[in-house]
């Protein structure tokens, strides 16, 4: 059995990165693909207000949510799904999960975000550093579109 850890924090976006990676055909091996989604934090100002309990209440909706929109699609003949919310660093809840289920395959299928760094998943993962710079190129990119029209 194959293992496929796959890291999701947004449906449509992770549907269209799977869609193309989903094995057809009588001589296909099952998979057991073990799905963690990656919650949107709470901003700063919004968690002085929210309880811990309420805020594990939040993900857990969230998770079930997204879950409930990228399962079908992986559910195959002979396939499995585990679920899982992540907690704490990615890199070692990775670790942890290839030493649970066995060595796999990791896809990291979250929407890269404008000015904001995504954590690696795996330590060979690079670290993509836009940061500030990146959002400034977007923005000087788009005034020079602007100009020439």
């Amino acid at each position: 059995m194959d293992n496929m850890i796959v890291y999701i924090d947004e449906a449509a976006y992770a549907l269209k990165m799977l869609t193309p990676m989903l094995p057809s055909g009588e001589g296909r091996t099952p998979t057991r693909w073990i799905v963690v989604g990656c919650a949107p934090r709470v901003t700063h100002h919004a968690s002085k207000w929210v309880t811990n309990s309420a805020r594990q209440s939040w993900r857990g909706k969230w998770a079930e949510k997204v879950f409930a929109q990228v399962i079908p699609l992986l559910q195959g003949p002979g396939d499995s799904v585990i679920t899982q919310v992540a907690s704490g660093p990615l890199c070692d809840l990775t670790d942890s999960l290839m030493a649970q289920y066995g060595s796999g395959r990791v896809l990291d299928a979250r929407r890269p975000k404008l000015g904001q760094d995504l954590p690696p998943v795996t330590r060979q993962q690079p670290q993509e550093a836009q940061g500030v710079w990146g959002y400034a190129a977007v923005v000087a990119g788009t005034g020079m579109l602007l100009a020439v029209d």
